[in-house]
């Protein structure tokens, strides 16, 4: 998975400047719904290079979960050009990803 972890400080420059769309993974090292969907993220992000998967610890950045209205942990954001397109809580299939970011 991406190396880069999104915060407060980078988040305009990787997320809403990123020339590429961003599906935001917020997570937490304690979830275990959030383990489980991370090698689906792997096999997303390894087949659509087009987008950059990156993640986001609700612990560690509450303020980023809070402009999103993250109130359960996994959820995806989708945003492109800057703007969010779509959002999906919990485990979700790699087809529903793939489905959600070609939307």
């Amino acid at each position: 998975m991406s190396e880069t972890i999104v915060n407060e400080i980078n988040f305009q420059a990787e997320v809403m400047e990123s020339e590429k769309p961003v599906l935001l993974d917020f997570w937490a090292p304690w979830c275990g719904p959030c383990t489980m969907l991370a090698p689906v993220l792997e096999e997303v992000e390894k087949e659509r290079q087009d987008v950059r998967v990156l993640k986001v610890n609700v612990d560690e950045h509450p303020k980023l979960a809070a402009k999103f209205h993250v109130m359960s942990i996994p959820t995806l954001v989708f945003i492109k050009d800057g703007e969010k397109k779509a959002v999906a809580v919990g485990v979700q299939s790699k087809e529903d990803i793939l489905n959600m970011i070609s939307s």
